[in-house]
């Protein structure tokens, strides 16, 4: 995707340094655009839990080359398994809601074990993680042309009047590596020439959608309205609202999803106004191991300092700002989970699907 008409993908090998990772700092946008070096495991740790990278494919993808990056250790032998093991447990505890962190620490792991030469060892790390952010490209793309015919359909039954698609939290390109999962499908059909608008949430307490996904809309000339994100049930009783397209961070066999805060009201609003909901995601954010998602989806708690306080623009700095009595306690779940039965379909790289196991397991029947 393209920043200031330069072409960007989010996460990348420094030239001429592979010992450096380079990503976009997302806790800047759109206020500023910085490039962050991640140069050791604990920048890699930090990046992810502090938001400077977000997005289930992003953290996965992150993940992968902050293992890469623990390889590159001078330990040796037993010491520098128990490193390895360390650094992964590490990773894990960023956000442990994600699927894909999960899965690139476990697919760095196997791809190294019983490598004993350090160097093979690293480059086999670093091998794995660029065919990761490659497959997830690829993936997203496929994923954009699997929502695109939704998209198609509407606009066709519309007279080719826009369609209207809402979305929650950021599950653009800035969540990805490039193209996005949910908004994937809105950047083709733009492309397309398919008239669209977006309503994006603003996605409180962290504000990606009014702060990531609006932004990456904007530069690439999508048309969009920010709102406050209980705006989305009002605009669906009048409506103004033809899809909701979401992402997710982990997505049950049986069809469960768990997304940004929020997502569950904007299914329930959808079901009782008759609007399909759609989540896009990759494979790779599927947990084959669960079927319950409100019990056994693991949901993060963050502090609860990002709801007290809101950052913003001063017109010189980013700053916090205190929105609520400083005594008063708040909470702060990242995510809900949304019941697979209020989906009308998940998009995923191989196909649309209902979401259940039986559908999902058509697409992917080796998970049987």
């Amino acid at each position: 995707m393209k920043i200031h008409e330069q072409h960007y993908q989010t996460i990348w090998v420094k030239h001429n340094d592979p010992g450096i990772i380079q990503t976009i700092d997302q806790r800047l946008l759109p206020f500023h655009f910085e490039i962050l070096d991640l140069k050791k495991p604990h920048d890699f740790e930090v990046a992810i839990a502090d938001m400077a990278v977000r997005g289930a494919p992003l953290i996965g993808v992150t993940a992968a080359y902050g293992m890469y990056s623990a390889t590159l250790t001078n330990k040796t032998g037993t010491e520098r398994e128990k490193y390895l093991l360390e650094v992964a447990e590490s990773l894990k505890k960023t956000r442990p809601t994600a699927m894909d962190l999960f899965y690139a620490i476990e697919l760095i792991q196997d791809a190294i074990v019983g490598i004993k030469d350090p160097e093979q060892q690293s480059n086999i790390a670093l091998d794995v993680a660029n065919e990761m952010a490659e497959a997830s490209v690829e993936g997203c793309k496929k994923i954009g042309k699997y929502g695109l015919d939704i998209i198609r359909k509407i606009s066709q039954s519309k007279k080719d009047k826009a369609v209207n698609v809402l979305t929650h939290c950021n599950a653009g390109w800035l969540a990805c590596i490039d193209y996005g999962t949910a908004t994937a499908p809105i950047y083709m059909a733009y492309d397309e020439g398919i008239p669209v608008h977006v309503w994006v949430d603003e996605t409180r307490p962290r504000n990606q959608g009014s702060r990531l996904t609006a932004y990456e809309l904007g530069e690439h000339g999508v048309p969009h309205t920010v709102i406050s994100d209980n705006t989305g049930g009002h605009l669906m009783q009048h409506g103004m609202v033809d899809i909701v397209i979401t992402g997710t961070d982990r997505t049950t066999r049986n069809g469960d999803v768990a997304n940004k805060i929020g997502t569950y009201l904007k299914a329930l609003a959808a079901n009782d106004n008759k609007i399909p909901f759609y989540v896009a995601l990759p494979s790779s954010s599927i947990d084959w191991s669960i079927f319950d998602g409100i019990n056994e989806i693991p949901i993060e708690t963050r502090s609860p300092k990002e709801v007290k306080y809101m950052a913003g623009w001063n017109g010189l700095e980013i700053e916090d700002v205190l929105i609520m009595p400083y005594k008063s306690k708040a909470l702060n779940y990242g995510f809900d989970v949304t019941p697979g039965r209020l989906i009308t379909g998940l998009i995923t790289e191989r196909g649309v699907c209902k979401a259940n196991e039986k559908d999902i397991l058509k697409l992917f029947p080796e998970k049987k």
